[in-house]
């Protein structure tokens, strides 16, 4: 009988939705402070932030997800991530409402993302988990936020999200 395989995740909210991502593209998890403010930059990107050094680029996953911008609260994060995309690694600051936890997820226990019209587009969905009566949206960040998808060309007015 083969094991099943397992990885781990660190969970997050956004408004009432946890979220998941793996935890090896989590570099830090750091208290949320105000970024550099780049002129003309996408509604979703905040600007930027020094961490060790790097000046890492602040994206309002809400935003990027059609949801209501984030409300600062003492629990607002960053987790700093380094997210590999082709052949490069692409290090960004993504904001969140509350960061929980690192989970164990067994492969099977991961679903298919349901095309179920959404306010954010299924195909950023790596999968859920059902987990304590709710679900767990594991997001792909590579397609997420690579530069050949749609994800970086530029987002729709809200009015027009899904």
């Amino acid at each position: 009988m083969a094991a099943s395989s397992e990885s781990q995740f660190v969970t997050f909210s956004l408004g009432e939705e946890i979220f998941a991502v793996p935890v090896e593209v989590v570099r830090e998890i750091l208290d949320h402070e105000d970024a550099f403010k780049i002129p003309h930059g996408p509604d979703y990107l905040l600007g930027l932030r020094d961490v060790r050094g790097q000046g890492v680029p602040i994206i309002d996953l809400r935003i990027r997800l059609g949801m209501s911008p984030t409300a600062r609260t003492p629990h607002t994060r960053m987790l700093v991530l380094d997210v590999p995309i082709g052949d490069k690694v692409l290090a960004l600051g993504l904001v969140a409402d509350r960061v929980y936890e690192v989970v164990p997820f067994r492969s099977e226990q991961i679903e298919n993302a349901p095309d179920i019209g959404i306010r954010w587009r299924s195909d950023y969905i790596a999968g859920v988990v059902r987990k304590d009566g709710g679900f767990v949206v594991i997001i792909d960040l590579a397609r997420l936020f690579s530069d050949t998808g749609p994800a970086l060309a530029g987002v729709a007015p809200r009015s027009q999200v899904a």
